[in-house]
């Protein structure tokens, strides 16, 4: 029912818009406007405006027995006027119960239950209706054209509400979001180096790959209407706008669309879509994926087309990603991710190939191992003490075979990759850096900041108050900052506790494996008592990695409510502190067992007659080949486990929640059988897109691993490079195929992600300093090449020490153990040197290490000299195009030719 027009009640229509009205000005509680002035004419305008609190005014759709032809492509039913955006809601069908088999009463009290319950019921579909219709009739107001449509079978009505942003509305949005307007063409720049490598070395590039239709590159400049006709292309009013910016103009309007009460922050279609008042808001995809015939010729594919066929297919996996496209398609913010992955993925080559070589040069030079040669040849003659109360002595000899494969992990070559891998990675950084600032401004996003951010959904509707934001003018929803750092406090104190669980799994997996260690020495056979230590090493591995998983689903989940109770104002500031939280559990969560193999097992075992307990059990010392073998096992496991188990999730889990959807529309699929489903109902049956914190936290975890631990496993960038080259292909297929088209993002870089990245780094050259110096043999054997003999003879004898007479005593047996200590249980004066030397490494290996990244990070700048040259450039075409004098816009046009 409509309302006749109350000249004091203009605030709903004004929501978007500073109209000129006569009546009162907009005060500062208006949540959400914008005090711009108006531009909409009246026609837009058509709808009359309610109060917050009168019934709602519904839009009308006309619904015609038999529907037009649709034209191909996303347009109206006009087949002139684009689709923008859509909005989808559903409507179940009442269907009245009936109660059979029950006596009177029983059926009176269930009637009543039902009928209370569906009272309820009603009530708030009854609520999300006046909200959603009031919210479209304000999106009406506001100047977007609509068309709906309706898809019906027995049990539901599936509405679909299509949106367009007439030519006056983009102009007006694209000054108010500062959207890039073209000015001159310019040649494509060329951002792969090895591309330019290889053509200066005349090496046929396989890489490089033709893709049709690239989006042609401009110099741009901030959009303004007062200059509409001195930017490229502004008389084509149909294509002067790109779907992606038409995409996120009418994203601007539903995200500041009041649809209820102001002072309730009832806000914005994404609170809509918690409600429920929508089940979907998106984009739709340019057509199909699926190619057409051989007949079509490469540059007649669709967009979406065009990266499925160029980018997603796994035949290119070897070829350079499309970025422009991507970009063109999907926004920057996704744009930039892929070039990341992509960035990195390029620079793990030659990590992988360094890491590579010294593992084979370990497999060729372990026949000079001369201490592995010594263990294997020595027989009887080192009776080493028992690994366990009720255990028998052995003899070295027998752990010949983990000797000599302990020398793979362990020699000089996994020094220098140390070292390469800390300047490598933060070669990478400094490299990045540069690519990302080319590519912002190729993209345009270099100068991009991001606008005064508006509060989330969720903060909105929990917020107890409501105070004057300091940017905007305007009265948004408040929560005090004493309550939210309370809450933060509380959190972290929540967090502790998890991390706690953490370590208590990580005591469980060390005792199971002691456990399993002593049940195979007491089997009596040869081969189980010395490969004990692996298949425990193993085992456990493969069981933490199940507890790591299941624990990081079960965190994550803790860590989303926490940060929701948190109440953090916006959405950068939400994901900001979820990042947080899920990074340094995850951290914990996979680094917790590899910290405890690298440097703290074998530290307190304690001597015979004296060794260290826990909960009864003696404390566990490094297996036969050393710790940093056990290390790489428990690395290999864990990271390529992790990335087994992520892939195929990547690859089957999209496919099941696909699945779901389609089969929950599938009674209003089969209603319709006669007529070949829409752009908007196939997209409808595609999964919302779930964003890039997963595919982040993924690779971000990997890089640790490659880089923290690399010294006990030099394959981890080989295992990381195969990865990526899946990793790659399974998200394009994803977004492509997969995913409902999400809402192009600007940004101009990948965020909280390059602080982790770097903090990583520089914790790796620290780790990879005290694993040398403290878990690996290396400087054992150096200190005894100086002191007593350069080929290492007689070393083995060196390392072990003679158990005290107390233990010969009670065991009747003189053994051998692994340790710097007199007969008395004391340690030598060895074992001082070395720790002498081994502290001075590591002050020497951080001191030179961190210098060098110093220099590297000055002689590296973040912005290319080129770069500058092409700012610099843009910004004089920009002030020549904007000047009012033609003389100086001619003589810029002369220059420019």
């Amino acid at each position: 029912m409509l309302k006749k027009r109350n000249p004091e009640v203009l605030m709903d229509r004004e929501v978007l818009l500073d109209l000129d009205y006569s009546g009162e000005t907009q005060g500062p509680d208006s949540y959400g406007s914008l005090q711009n002035g108006g531009f909409i004419p009246p026609r837009y305008l058509n709808t009359a405006a309610i109060d917050e609190d009168d019934d709602p005014i519904y839009v009308h759709c006309e619904r015609t027995a038999s529907p037009p032809v649709q034209p191909p492509g996303n347009y109206f039913r006009d087949g002139q006027t684009k689709i923008d955006f859509v909005l989808v809601w559903e409507v179940k069908v009442r269907r009245k119960r009936r109660s059979r088999g029950q006596s009177q009463g029983e059926a009176a009290e269930a009637t009543a239950e039902a009928a209370q319950e569906e009272s309820r019921s009603e009530r708030r579909k009854a609520q999300l209706a006046r909200w959603r219709d009031k919210f479209i009739q304000n999106v009406q107001s506001a100047g977007l054209l609509m068309e709906k449509e309706e898809s019906s079978s027995v049990k539901k009505t599936i509405h679909y509400l299509k949106l367009n942003a007439p030519w006056d509305v983009l102009v007006y949005y694209a000054e108010e979001l500062c959207l890039r307007a073209p000015l001159q063409a310019q040649p494509h720049p060329d951002f792969n180096t090895s591309a330019q490598v290889l053509q200066k070395l005349w090496v046929p590039n396989i890489m490089k790959d033709s893709v049709p239709n690239r989006p042609v590159d401009y110099y741009t400049c901030a959009f303004r209407k007062s200059k509409m006709e001195k930017f490229l292309g502004s008389d084509n009013r149909e294509n002067y706008f790109t779907n992606t910016q038409r995409h996120r103009i009418v994203y601007e309007i539903l995200a500041r669309t009041v649809y209820g009460r102001r002072k309730r922050a009832e806000v914005g279609v994404a609170r809509l879509l918690n409600e429920g008042a929508f089940t979907g808001a998106f984009p739709l995809h340019e057509g199909p994926f699926e190619l057409p015939g051989s007949d079509v010729q490469p540059n007649q594919l669709n967009k979406r087309q065009v990266l499925y066929h160029y980018w997603s297919s796994w035949l290119k996996w070897y070829k350079y990603q499309p970025l422009d496209h991507i970009r063109e398609y999907f926004g920057e913010k996704i744009a930039l991710y892929f070039a990341w992955l992509g960035f990195y993925t390029a620079w793990l080559l030659p990590a992988a190939l360094v890491g590579t070589c010294v593992f084979v040069s370990g497999i060729l030079t372990m026949g000079s191992n001369t201490p592995a040669k010594e263990i294997c040849e020595s027989g009887g003659l080192y009776l080493m003490c028992p690994l366990c109360e009720t255990c028998k002595p052995w003899n070295m000899s027998d752990i010949c075979p983990m000797a000599k494969v302990g020398y793979l992990f362990d020699h000089p070559g996994t020094v220098f990759f140390s070292v390469f891998m800390s300047l490598w990675a933060v070669t990478f950084l400094e490299y990045w850096k540069r690519k990302n600032a080319t590519l912002a401004h190729h993209w345009d996003c270099m100068d991009f900041q991001e606008e005064e951010e508006p509060p989330r959904p969720e903060f909105s509707a929990m917020a107890p108050a409501m105070e004057e934001n300091p940017v905007t003018g305007v009265k948004e929803p408040y929560f005090p900052e004493k309550a939210r750092i309370s809450r933060m406090l509380t959190g972290s104190m929540v967090i502790i506790i998890m991390l706690c669980i953490v370590m208590i799994f990580l005591v469980t997996v060390i005792i199971y494996r002691s456990i399993v260690s002593v049940m195979m020495f007491e089997t009596g056979s040869s081969v189980l008592r010395t490969q004990a230590g692996n298949i425990a090493n193993i085992s456990s591995s493969l069981v933490n990695l199940a507890l790591i998983l299941l624990m990081g689903q079960v965190y994550t989940a803790l860590a989303e409510q926490l940060t929701k109770w948190e109440m953090h104002r916006t959405q950068t500031q939400y994901e900001d502190a979820f990042t947080f939280k899920v990074f340094i559990f995850q951290f914990v969560n996979f680094y917790s067992s590899p910290f405890y193999v690298a440097f703290f097992k074998g530290r307190f075992v304690g001597y015979p007659g004296h060794y260290g307990t826990l909960f009864g059990m003696r404390n566990e010392d490094c297996g036969p080949g050393g710790c940093l073998i056990e290390l790489a096992e428990q690395l290999c496991i864990i990271m390529v486990g992790k990335q087994l188990i992520n892939n195929v999730q990547e690859f089957v889990i999209p496919k099941i929640k696909a699945w779901r959807q389609k089969r929950a529309l599938s009674s209003v699929k089969k209603a319709q059988k006669a007529e070949e489903p829409k752009r908007w109902e196939q997209d409808y049956e595609l999964i919302p897109c779930e964003g890039l914190f997963d595919e982040y936290l993924e690779i971000v975890l990997q890089f640790g691993f490659i880089t923290i631990f690399v010294a006990a496993f030099p394959l981890a960038p080989l295992f990381a490079l195969l990865n990526n080259w899946v990793e790659v292909r399974l998200d394009a297929h994803k977004f492509v195929c997969e995913y409902r088209r999400p809402v192009a993002e600007r940004a101009q870089h990948i965020g909280v992600w390059f602080i982790i990245l770097e903090a990583l780094s520089h914790v790796s050259v620290i780790v990879n300093a005290f694993l040398i110096a403290f878990t690996s043999d290396f400087l054992p054997r150096l200190l005894y090449q100086y002191k007593f003999n350069n080929d290492l003879h007689g070393y083995v004898n060196f390392t072990l020490a003679y158990s005290p007479p107390s233990y010969n005593y009670s065991s009747h047996t003189v053994c051998r153990y692994k340790a710097f200590r007199d007969e008395n249980g004391k340690y030598t004066l060895v074992y001082w040197e070395l720790l002498a030397v081994r502290l001075g490494f590591i002050i020497a290996f951080e001191h030179v290490v961190f210098f060098v990244l110093r220099v590297i990070d000055w002689m590296v700048p973040d912005i290319p000299e080129s770069l500058e040259l092409k700012i610099k450039r843009e910004r004089y075409l920009a002030k020549q195009a904007l000047a009012d004098n033609q003389e100086a816009l001619l003589q810029a046009k002369r220059l420019a030719t």
